[in-house]
């Protein structure tokens, strides 16, 4: 594995564990930091007019993450 390769993969296992603190932060009893479900909510009711963007966004995002990580 090459230094930059090693950058990344350190990063994303960053990202990965600042999600799931934030989660378990969220899941605490009287906890005022919204759950990724409840976020994902809040973004899937957004809409401009007649269009769901919010929806649009979390498709875009949905298939981003599966082109990158499962189309190998």
């Amino acid at each position: 594995m090459t230094a930059g390769q090693l950058l990344v993969a350190s990063l994303f296992a960053a990202a990965i564990a600042l999600f799931a603190g934030v989660e378990i932060m969220a899941r605490r009893e009287g906890s005022r930091v919204p759950s990724l479900g409840d976020v994902c909510g809040v973004v899937m009711r957004y809409r401009v007019g007649p269009l769901p963007v919010g929806r649009l966004a979390m498709f875009g995002f949905w298939w981003w993450l599966g082109w990158h990580f499962l189309a190998r």
